[in-house]
């Protein structure tokens, strides 16, 4: 067995992966290592400020504040006028659902919803559970980049349309989609429009004082900070029925004894997300640029998602073979060997692998849409990170693929 050796003098051998002893993770954009400052805001809490955030004593008012605090923090990522106007859930899944099923409960009737095909399935999912209660719902096709066109917002508005929801960025293929324009449709129609920026915040400058969003989901350990923390952007004035009954905490939207510790790192992070952006981002557009030129260079590769309205540290390709037996779940786990970690898309129920609904909705054979990848970047990766991962790559679909010419397409 061949213990990999990350260094110079190995690079140009084709080398069995088994066991390496460096290790790289390219998987971000699925959760993100916690920052230091948001693990010591969280020890302070834990230590001296544990109380419960709705007592009226000292112990109380000491966690009320740091929730207060916090909401300051992370309103000030997406530039909101009120910190009010921040709902802490438990993250981006429950703050989609918060939307869907909060507006579905204003009506007493079945209406009319418009959702992308290329929706995380914390909105898929609730939208596909209405659907079943008798409300109508138009999933709006996109482009073989995974983009919407706003026309085809436009037409499928109807009069009993109550919400539009369309991802701010997809995290399969990294495709941004046009929200400034796509809400200024649904505003100019009265409907309300929601996106899923879980994926944008903390990588784009989101201002929602200037886009017309009426609400926006945000994820804490997307952008450095704890799991199991999140927050939904309610613009003033807009209505919706909270899905938990309880003592009506977040200004009665989300009942139940708000997750201080968590919330407190999700304030830190989101505080420092902002800070870095104008740094940040550049920098990963770099190295993502990098990943794409080197990636694409290898026979059999190619790239999926728009190239030019793209998350700045995301990388997906896909790969067709002849036999359809490479997989992207195949690649992640030969990766993984490597010390290499990435995502597929591609899905496994019950052992049978399922194509990747993203990849199908953007117009892909079921062939390739088993074999999508996604390498998405972070604050620790770097140049030699994404060479050696190319080349890497490079040799595992050589191995795997011993008896085919694949020719550069």
């Amino acid at each position: 067995m061949c213990v990999l050796t990350r260094s110079v003098s190995c690079c140009q051998r084709v080398f069995p992966l088994l066991l390496i002893d460096m290790q790289i993770y390219l998987d971000y954009s699925a959760t993100t290592p916690t920052r230091p400052e948001a693990i010591a805001a969280m020890q302070v809490v834990l230590t001296q400020q544990w109380g419960n955030p709705s007592s009226l004593h000292e112990w109380g008012q000491r966690a009320a504040t740091v929730v207060e605090q916090a909401r300051v923090q992370v309103a000030g990522l997406i530039n909101a006028a009120s910190p009010e106007s921040m709902i802490f859930t438990s993250g981006g899944t429950e703050a989609n659902n918060l939307v869907i099923m909060g507006i579905a409960r204003l009506y007493a009737v079945p209406q009319h919803i418009i959702i992308s095909s290329v929706e995380h399935s914390a909105i898929s999912e609730p939208v596909r559970l209405l659907e079943m209660w008798g409300w109508e719902v138009t999933r709006i096709s996109v482009d073989a980049k995974g983009r919407v066109n706003p026309l085809d917002l436009k037409a499928a508005l109807r009069r009993n349309t109550v919400l539009v929801s369309v991802i701010y960025a997809q995290s399969e293929v990294g495709t941004v989609q046009p929200i400034e324009e796509l809400g200024q449709i649904a505003r100019s129609h009265g409907v309300l429009f929601h996106t899923d920026a879980v994926q944008a915040a903390g990588r784009l400058p989101i201002d929602v004082q200037q886009l017309p969003v009426d609400l926006l989901s945000l994820s804490s350990h997307k952008i450095y900070g704890p799991q199991g923390a999140g927050a939904l952007y309610v613009r003033p004035g807009t209505e919706l029925i909270p899905l938990l009954g309880g003592g009506g905490q977040e200004m009665g939207l989300r009942s139940g004894t708000q997750a201080v510790p968590a919330i407190a790192g999700f304030g830190v992070a989101a505080e420092l997300a902002a800070q870095e952006l104008p740094i940040e981002t550049p920098r990963l557009i770099k190295l993502r640029d990098r990943a794409f030129a080197l990636l694409t260079e290898i026979p059999g590769l190619i790239a999926t998602g728009d190239l030019d309205h793209r998350l700045p540290h995301h990388v997906s390709v896909c790969t067709e073979n002849a036999d359809g037996e490479i997989s992207g779940k195949t690649l992640v786990r030969q990766l993984n060997l490597a010390g290499i970690g990435i995502s597929a898309g591609a899905a496994c129920h019950s052992g049978k692998l399922s194509p990747s609904p993203i990849l199908l909705a953007m117009g892909y054979s079921e062939k390739a849409a088993l074999g999508g990848i996604r390498l998405t970047l972070g604050h620790d990766t770097t140049e030699a990170d994404i060479d050696w991962t190319a080349m890497v790559l490079k040799q595992v679909l050589q191995r795997l693929t011993p008896d085919l010419s694949l020719v550069k397409r």
